[in-house]
């Protein structure tokens, strides 16, 4: 059955497990792609699902297959500033926000889903204009998706 996986990013990891643009750009290295949410399984729509019970269902699907370089995304509750600061300390892109009881809205005016930036991250100067003129077609600049088999 397939399932569909989405909103992700396709990442290249280095050997600290840390993502490197330039890797991914230059095709150097393995692309892995973090998984953070599944809107359909089994043939059901789960979009009007919310998001934990959404990622519930991710995580069961994910731990039954053999995916090395697909990775479950974990929800982190209550402390969402605690770790925006430490991903800006560790010199990572950022993180991605929603409502953890919010259901899936495909309008990109009206989503729930929020990228926030770390406006001090060492591998974003020079690649947005990389990307502008994509950006228009993705419900979020930046975010995959994906289809997934499993038995």
């Amino acid at each position: 059955m397939w399932n569909r996986v989405e909103f992700g990013e396709i990442v290249c990891l280095d050997k600290r497990g840390r993502p490197q643009f330039n890797d991914l750009l230059f095709h150097r290295g393995e692309p892995c792609f973090f998984a953070f949410d599944l809107l359909m399984s089994d043939g059901r729509d789960l979009r009007t699902e919310r998001l934990t019970d959404r990622k519930h269902e991710l995580r069961r699907l994910l731990s039954k297959v053999s995916a090395p370089r697909m990775r479950y995304v974990e929800h982190v509750g209550r402390y969402g500033t605690a770790l925006f600061e430490r991903v800006c300390e560790m010199d990572l892109e950022g993180i991605v926000a929603k409502h953890s009881f919010g259901n899936y809205v495909t309008e990109r005016e009206r989503t729930t889903w929020f990228k926030i930036k770390n406006r001090g991250y060492s591998q974003s100067v020079g690649r947005e204009k990389l990307f502008e003129r994509e950006r228009h077609r993705e419900p979020v600049p930046g975010w995959h998706s994906c289809e997934l088999a499993c038995e």
